[in-house]
């Protein structure tokens, strides 16, 4: 791959997803992209970004897919299920009683074990949700894993990274080699393409999002573009979480930290709960994902 080559796709991938690649990343887009190349007919990346020059959608669709991480796994980092049990759905409990309707987003979806993983917990939580209607709605860049997410079907593998065998035995069916999971689950999710770049004001408002582990991928600029709209999807008391290794802090004063619940957030107009004023919720004792 020439330098005016990677500089080309450097640029394209931040235009077009967000993703920011530092100079030193060849070896990541040699490692997407040739294969890519094969599927495509093409002798190289070279030729690929010729016919992406040339005005090719259909492989700058895919050059964008192939080099979008979708690393995930059920109850990923586990804590941010915990903080969801044990203060979030709580907090909303007694904010939502009027009118005992949530409604959550899962932005950056991926291939669907983060809004399965909340379906599981809310299905855990029984009959204190009796008569609540709860909405996920989980969004991706990707229609490829959206489809993946759609289908509910994993691997051995993939149900065996953070899923409980609990829930396993309890959500999913086994068919040969791979697991769906339950028909109920899987119309508690509602899948939607989407680009975070992109204004996503057609959502509506949310009481929860999840936005975590891709925001990291970000410049700057793109991380306090997003987080203000994030801000004015969602309502006023509402919840943010982020991943472990991204925060709000010294980019953006739209939110503020949650005390003590790390990669929690709330719009910082918004009145902190106490913790200890919680209601007390059933105990998930399966959720005890890495």
């Amino acid at each position: 791959m020439t330098p005016p080559d990677y500089e080309y796709l450097r640029k394209l991938l931040k235009d077009h997803s967000g993703l920011d690649l530092s100079a030193d990343k060849q070896y990541l887009i040699e490692s997407r992209l040739l294969p890519l190349s094969r599927k495509c007919g093409v002798s190289g990346i070279g030729e690929l970004v010729q016919k992406m020059k040339g005005g090719s959608s259909s492989i700058i669709a895919q050059v964008v897919e192939a080099m979008t991480t979708n690393e995930t796994f059920f109850f990923r980092d586990k804590v941010p299920f915990d903080h969801f049990r044990d203060t979030i759905m709580p907090e909303m409990l007694k904010a939502r009683a009027s009118r005992k309707s949530i409604r959550i987003w899962c932005a950056a979806g991926s291939t669907g074990q983060e809004p399965y993983s909340l379906a599981m917990a809310l299905k855990e939580m029984g009959a204190v949700l009796a008569g609540w209607r709860v909405e996920i709605i989980a969004t991706d860049l990707s229609t490829e894993v959206l489809e993946k997410s759609k289908s509910g079907v994993y691997s051995q593998f993939e149900v065996q990274r953070g899923l409980p065998i609990q829930l396993l035995v309890k959500y999913f069916k086994q068919n040969g080699e791979l697991w769906q999971i339950s028909p109920e689950l899987r119309a508690m999710v509602q899948h939607r393409q989407l680009n975070l770049l992109h204004d996503f004001s057609q959502l509506g408002t949310f009481d929860i999002i999840f936005c975590r582990n891709v925001l990291i991928y970000f410049d700057q600029d793109t991380k306090i573009n997003i987080f203000g709209r994030l801000a004015k999807a969602m309502e006023g008391d509402g919840f943010l979480v982020l991943g472990a290794a991204e925060t709000v802090v010294g980019l953006t004063d739209v939110f503020k930290p949650f005390p003590d619940k790390r990669g929690l957030y709330r719009p910082s107009g918004a009145r902190a709960a106490s913790p200890q004023g919680a209601t007390s919720m059933p105990k998930i004792a399966a959720m005890a994902g890495r």
